[in-house]
C-alpha cells in the first residue's frame, strides 16, 4: 500500500531585499489540520494488476535433498540442506501461535497453508490436521501426516531463517503414499498484528461484543434496531449453524432475542431484509423466507426456489428484486432473480449464468446491483457485467479477468458508485493475496484498474459496504479497516479494529477467521461479525 506523507513547509516571504516576519510569542500555536484533498476530477493512469499472489522468488536458501519419487518418511528434518540458512535467528521464533503460510513450489506455482500450535502445549493443526511435529522452540519444524482422499500425504516445513518478526522462512516437501511429491521453499506469517499495530486507530472504539453460541458467524444484517447474524456450521456440523437475532436498540447492551436452526441445514451464510421480510441464503435450501413483523422473533414461511435442492450463498435486495448467487450445483454457479413486490412471496423471475466455460473455478460467488446493471463475483472467471433491466433477460456486457498462468487471483465481493461522471467499482477477492482492486467499469467492455489497497500477502479480505465516500472491509485476520475512497485512484486508510487474536476461544487455523461480515445501516453504528468473537458493535466515524 502506498502511503502518503504531509509535509508541512515554512514560508519566508520577501520583498524588495527585506525580510518579513510576524511572530506571537504569546502561547505556542496548534498546527493548522492538513487540507482536504480537491475533489477528484476523473483523471488516473491504469495499473498492471499483479494478481492476488505475486510470485517473489525463493523465500530462503535451503533445499529438501530427496529427488521427487523417493520412497521414504519425509517428516525428516535432516533431509532438508539447511547450510546457507541463518539458524540462529530462529531462537527468537515463540513456541507457540497461528501462522499463515505461503508456499512456493520450485517449479514456481503458489499453494498455501495454516498452522496452530497452542500455547498450553496441546496438539496442534496444520489445515485442520493434528501436527505429527511440532518444535517451535529455537527451531522451526512442523509436518503433519493425514488422509485426504484415500491418499496418505504428509506436510514437512523446516524453518530456515526469522528475516523480521513475526515472519518465518524455510523449505518444504509434500509427499503421497510414501514418495517425494513437490517441494520448494516458504514465508509463514504470525497473525499477530501487522504493521506494529495498535488495537485500533482512528478514532474507532467497540462499543459492545455479543457472543454467537451457533456454529461460525458469517453474515450479519441489522433492520428495525434488531441484528440477524447468520452463522455456518462448525466442526463437520458438530455445532449447526443458524440464525442469532440481537435487539440493538441500545448497541452497547444488545439482547439476544432468538436462536434458529433447522436439522439437516446449517450452512446460512448471508442475510438481508426487505419490509417484513428477512432473506437468509441456505446451502441446501435456496433462500428462506421469515416474517419478521415481530422484529425479534422471525418466522419461517417458506423457502424459494423450491424444488432440487440449491446452494445460495449470497443475497442483494436491490427495489423491488432479489438476487440470489448460487455456486452450484449448477456448473458454472447461477444468479437467480426474484420478484419481492410482495416481500413474503418472491417469485422466481430467471436464472443465469456467465459465459465462461474455461476458468479453474467459474463459480458465482456475489453481486451488487447498480442502475441496472449486476455486477457479478465469478472467482476465477473474474468480475462480470450484466445488464438487468429486462429481468428476462440479461445481457452480459464485459468483464474483468486475471492474467493467472503463473499467478493466483479471484473475485469475491464487490461494491460499485458514480465519481467524477464515471462508474467507479470497488472488487476483492478471497484468499492469500487477495486485497482491494479499483476499477473503472464506466465501458464495461473495457476495465482498467486504476488503485489498489493491500496489506500482509498472507491475509485475505471478505466482504466491504461502501457508505458514501467510505469504504468498511471485513478483513478477516486483519479486522476492520475503513478507507477515504473520495480519490478512487488511491484508496487512504482512515482507520482499523483489529479484531482476531489468537487467544480467542474457537480460533482455529484457518484462513478464513477473523472480521468476515461487515453492515452500516445509518443508525450511528458499525455492525461487525468475527468468526470467534461473534458480534462487534462499533462508532460509526
Amino acid at each position: 500500500m502506498a502511503v502518503t506523507t504531509l509535509r508541512h513547509h515554512a514560508v519566508v516571504l520577501s520583498l524588495s531585499g527585506l525580510f518579513i516576519a510576524c511572530s506571537d510569542t504569546s502561547e505556542p500555536q496548534e498546527p493548522p489540520p492538513p487540507e482536504e484533498p480537491a475533489p477528484w476530477d476523473g483523471t488516473y493512469t491504469p495499473l498492471v494488476d499483479p494478481t492476488d499472489w505475486v510470485d517473489r522468488g525463493a523465500y530462503a536458501s535451503c533445499a529438501f535433498t530427496p529427488p521427487r519419487g523417493t520412497e521414504l518418511d519425509c517428516d525428516d528434518p535432516g533431509l532438508f540442506d539447511l547450510s546457507q540458512c541463518e539458524l540462529g535467528s530462529l531462537s527468537t521464533v515463540d513456541s507457540h501461535g497461528i501462522y499463515q503460510i505461503d508456499l512456493r513450489h520450485a517449479a514456481g506455482y503458489a499453494d498455501f497453508a495454516s498452522i496452530r500450535v497452542p500455547r498450553d502445549g496441546g496438539t496442534g493443526t496444520l489445515d485442520g490436521f493434528a501436527l505429527s511435529r511440532q518444535q517451535l522452540t529455537g527451531t522451526f519444524h512442523v509436518s503433519a501426516s493425514y488422509n485426504q482422499r484415500g491418499v496418505n500425504r504428509q506436510l514437512v516445513f523446516a524453518g530456515c531463517a526469522v528475516p523480521e518478526p513475526g515472519l518465518v522462512t524455510g523449505c518444504f516437501v509434500r509427499c503421497a503414499n510414501g514418495k517425494v511429491g513437490s517441494s520448494g521453499t516458504f514465508e509463514a506469517a504470525r497473525m499477530t498484528w501487522g504493521r506494529n499495530e495498535a488495537e485500533s486507530s482512528g478514532g474507532i472504539q467497540l462499543v459492545s461484543e455479543s457472543a454467537v453460541a451457533l456454529g461460525m458467524p458469517a453474515d450479519v444484517y441489522v433492520h428495525r434496531q434488531h441484528a440477524y447474524v447468520v452463522s455456518v456450521d462448525r466442526l463437520d456440523g458438530e455445532v449447526p449453524g443458524g440464525l442469532t437475532v440481537f435487539d440493538v436498540s441500545d448497541p452497547s447492551r444488545p439482547v439476544l432475542t432468538a436462536q434458529i436452526t433447522l436439522p439437516g441445514d446449517a450452512f446460512w451464510n448471508a442475510a438481508w431484509t426487505k419490509d417484513d421480510a428477512l432473506y437468509i441464503a441456505s446451502r441446501s435450501s435456496g433462500v428462506f423466507v421469515f416474517d419478521i413483523s415481530q422484529p425479534g422473533n422471525p418466522v419461517l414461511v417458506r423457502n424459494v426456489p423450491g424444488g432440487a435442492p440449491i446452494d445460495v450463498h449470497t443475497l442483494f435486495v436491490d427495489g423491488t428484486r432479489l438476487y440470489a448467487v448460487s455456486p452450484g450445483p449448477a456448473p458454472r454457479g447461477e444468479t437467480l432473480i426474484f420478484d419481492i413486490s410482495a416481500p413474503l412471496n418472491p417469485i422466481l423471475l430467471n436464472r443465469f449464468e456467465a459465459s465462461d466455460t474455461t476458468s479453474l473455478i467459474p463459480s458465482a460467488h456475489d453481486s451488487f446491483a447498480y442502475q441496472d446493471r449486476l455486477y457479478v463475483n465469478h472467482f476465477s472467471s473474474g468480475y462480470v457485467i450484466f445488464d438487468v433491466k429486462d429481468p428476462m433477460n440479461p445481457v452480459e456486457l464485459g468483464t474483468y479477468t486475471f492474467d493467472t498462468e503463473n499467478s493466483f487471483a479471484t473475485s469475491h465481493a464487490g461494491a460499485v458508485t458514480t465519481v467524477a461522471g464515471k462508474t467507479i467499482a470497488f472488487e476483492g477477492g478471497e484468499y492469500q493475496g487477495a486485497h482491494l482492486r479499483v476499477l473503472d467499469v464506466t465501458d464495461p467492455t473495457n476495465i482498467p484498474l486504476i488503485g489498489r489497497y493491500k496489506l500482509r500477502p498472507q491475509t485475505s479480505i471478505h466482504n466491504m459496504i461502501l457508505k458514501g465516500q467510505r469504504l468498511y472491509i471485513a478483513y478477516y485476520h486483519e479486522g476492520l479497516r475503513v478507507l477515504d475512497v473520495s480519490i478512487p485512484p488511491q484508496p487512504r486508510e482512515l482507520a482499523y479494529f483489529n479484531t482476531f487474536r489468537e487467544s480467542d476461544p474457537g480460533r482455529t487455523d484457518n484462513l478464513l477467521e477473523g472480521a468476515i461480515g461487515v453492515r452500516v445501516p445509518g443508525d450511528g453504528h458499525v455492525y461487525v461479525v468475527d468468526t470467534a468473537r461473534g458480534l462487534l458493535i462499533f462508532n460509526e466515524l
